[in-house]
């Protein structure tokens, strides 16, 4: 049976697993976030995974407030960076493997195709330096898996569906950037991959593969295309209005296209991925 240490489960990718773990039964489970567990301390991070010996840790511990970071730079740095340093340390020690969760803000945006593993990151904001050097700690690791997402998104109050409900049901009509592509990722989506990899990886129908992948769920949409569904599927009545992101306040630049291949992943491991506006239709009939 399998132990696999979930840190940051609180968070929406944690909180996805939590619901899929009954799906995993084989599997034995730990859950750590803050104040229990601290991945920038090192020494806490020993004991815990001293006493809960897992083979696997699923790290989805993250400090992602984009703006913010600007402005608390060392705080992004420590959870983004230090904190991944201090997870591959002990996981080579230990012997344990890690999937790692990373991000589209390392690269600049400026692509006009899909972004795969091999394109030169270029990150713009402090939030994408500091989870470039997080993965810069594990990229020539044995034990590592790292899986880039866009555009995370759940059922969870802090999550763009949420926050997109919120303002319809508050205001008569709402501005969304139109100008930036990518792909949303269902958190379950995401979470369901990783632990299926995990599956076949202890089922021997695979085997465990280090290394850098890309993960969203098919499909491209702009932030308005994705706000009109949103809105489309609730039958939410609120004027929409699409806008260029300089019409839109931001203390940092998003990217404009980050659209991420996925053919790595799914030829390595094998997965099936969902199309976005089929999980969308998913977490609207389970929420709303």
């Amino acid at each position: 049976m399998a132990r696999i240490l979930i840190t940051g489960a609180n968070g929406q990718l944690g909180s996805a697993i939590k619901q899929l773990a009954e799906e995993f039964k084989p599997f034995h489970f730990f859950y750590a976030d803050l104040p229990e567990l601290d991945i920038s301390d090192s020494d806490k991070l020993n004991k815990f995974v001293e006493g809960s010996k897992p083979d696997y840790i699923i790290n989805c511990a993250a400090y992602t407030a984009v703006d913010d970071a600007e402005s608390q730079g060392k705080k992004a740095f420590l959870i983004n960076a230090e904190g991944v340093k201090n997870l591959s340390e002990v996981s080579i020690i230990k012997g344990i493997r890690l999937f790692h969760i990373s991000t589209d803000y390392i690269f600049d945006g400026q692509n006009y195709k899909p972004y795969t593993e091999e394109d030169t990151p270029n990150p713009q904001t402090t939030y994408g330096k500091s989870k470039l050097k997080g993965e810069e700690y594990l990229k020539n690791t044995i034990n590592s898996v790292i899986i880039r997402t866009s555009w995370l998104y759940s059922g969870m109050q802090q999550s763009f569906y949420r926050k997109i409900l919120n303002a319809a049901t508050q205001k008569s009509g709402i501005r969304v950037v139109y100008d930036q592509i990518g792909t949303p990722t269902y958190a379950p989506d995401l979470g369901r991959a990783i632990l299926e990899i995990i599956n076949r990886i202890e089922s021997r129908k695979t085997v465990f593969t280090p290394g850098i992948y890309h993960f969203s769920n098919e499909g491209v949409a702009s932030w308005y295309d994705f706000a009109f569904e949103i809105l489309q599927l609730t039958g939410v009545h609120c004027i929409i209005k699409p806008v260029e992101s300089d019409e839109y306040p931001s203390k940092t630049p998003r990217p404009h296209y980050s659209v991420l291949s996925k053919n790595k992943i799914k030829k390595t491991y094998g997965l099936h991925i969902p199309y976005w506006k089929d999980s969308l239709k998913k977490l609207v009939a389970e929420t709303f």
